[in-house]
């Protein structure tokens, strides 16, 4: 079993300490999806919810949320990130949200990637919620990670 690094060997939780470690190219891609009725999916692909844009507005929201990541998940390093996207496919029964996030640095991105696709499905949700308040997110998970001393790792 890997060693769990935000533990020292108390079992207190602590702040990684990445003094040590090489800067190298890391990037990381996450993904989920929400699942809405025809008539939001309709409102969203039409953009005629009455919020606005709702994937542009839901794109930014999860390029700020990768740029806050550290400030919502308490063990994460404050990163400078070098480049963000967020992506959108139409699929038949709702979107769904990718998200690729590179830095040079000294710790990974994963979080940063998963908190992307987290602030988008959540912003669809509330721009959306008057026409569906039964979407459902799901699936949300890390999908490749390179760089660093782990090396590359892609989801089965």
């Amino acid at each position: 079993m890997a060693e769990l690094t935000h533990l020292d060997a108390a079992g207190n939780a602590r702040m990684v300490d990445v003094s040590d470690k090489a800067v190298t190219v890391r990037e990381a891609v996450a993904e989920g999806r929400i699942v809405m009725s025809t008539e939001a999916l309709a409102a969203v692909r039409g953009g005629t919810a009455a919020k606005g844009d709702v994937l542009a507005v839901a794109r930014i929201a999860g390029i700020m949320a990768a740029k806050r990541t550290s400030e919502i998940i308490p063990l994460c390093h404050p990163l400078q990130l070098s480049a963000c996207t967020v992506d959108f496919a139409i699929l038949a029964d709702g979107i769904l949200a990718s998200a690729t996030v590179r830095i040079d640095g000294k710790t990974g991105v994963e979080m940063e990637a998963l908190t992307a696709v987290s602030a988008a499905l959540l912003t669809i949700y509330d721009m959306v919620k008057a026409i569906d308040k039964g979407m459902t997110i799901e699936g949300v998970r890390l999908l490749a990670k390179s760089g660093g001393r782990s090396g590359d790792w892609r989801a089965a």
